[in-house]
């Protein structure tokens, strides 16, 4: 399939123009105009890179990649060696971020919804990439279990363990600045990817339990799930590469 043509599918997918993002959404990386084979992953790390290349991969299709707002511009060191491996095998870099967390289908949060079992009830109305729901998990550590069985990890828990869940938010990745928005909108757990020395203290004086669950760890699926939809919409060869990351 040509390059152009599946990158406009997935933008009229995702509508990547609704967001302000932190780095551009789409094709970052030229490569090969003719697509067969899609690589997937969270990262878009030299690691990944060199397994997507050895499998043949025309297109690699990550949620993070490169030219983040803030970072340094020069394509030295660890960029130039990344951004050289994809041209010297002509692959193509394409990325979504907040587009792909917030996917009503195919997106992160929705994703690890489905995943963990909660019944989604819809987004807050002060914040849209925090998805709210129920669970049929009872206490906070029922649901910490069932996060370490899906995840493969453990979660940070913060909170009384033996609290009863409630009404439950959730939003994947670095998204624990969002605990106060979950607390207003009167949720009694909230789960995110990351966790930040101020959380503790938020957490328990605004009477929320937290599980913090890994920044990987919970955004390994919109991208399969996307992967996935391309594979069956334009029969392409699809598969998704995994460097496991305990962050």
């Amino acid at each position: 399939m040509n390059r152009t043509l599946l990158l406009n599918e997935i933008d009229a997918l995702l509508n990547p123009s609704a967001y302000k993002d932190y780095a551009p959404n789409g094709l970052q990386i030229q490569g090969s105009d003719s697509i067969t084979r899609i690589a997937t992953a969270v990262t878009a790390s030299r690691q990944v890179i060199e397994a997507a290349a050895d499998w043949g991969a025309h297109l690699l299709l990550v949620h993070h990649g490169y030219f983040w707002k803030g970072e340094s511009e020069p394509i030295t060191g660890i960029k130039y060696e990344r951004i050289a491996a994809l041209i010297r095998h002509d692959i193509s870099l394409a990325a979504y971020h907040l587009p792909l967390d917030a996917h009503p289908t195919l997106g992160n949060n929705a994703q690890l919804g489905l995943k963990l079992g909660l019944t989604a009830q819809g987004q807050l109305p002060s914040e849209p990439l925090v998805w709210h729901g129920t669970s049929d998990c009872t206490t906070l550590a029922a649901l910490a279990q069932r996060v370490e069985l899906v995840l493969g990890r453990a979660p940070l828990i913060i909170g009384d363990a033996s609290a009863p869940v409630g009404k439950i938010g959730w939003c994947t990745g670095g998204a624990q600045g969002y605990l106060s928005n979950a607390a207003a909108f009167e949720l009694n757990t909230y789960i995110s990817g990351e966790v930040s020395e101020r959380t503790y203290h938020e957490a328990r004086e605004l009477g929320i339990g937290y599980l913090a669950c890994g920044h990987h760890a919970t955004e390994r699926y919109g991208v399969q799930a996307l992967g996935e939809h391309l594979r069956d919409a334009f029969s392409l060869e699809y598969r998704f590469f995994d460097e496991d990351n305990p962050v």
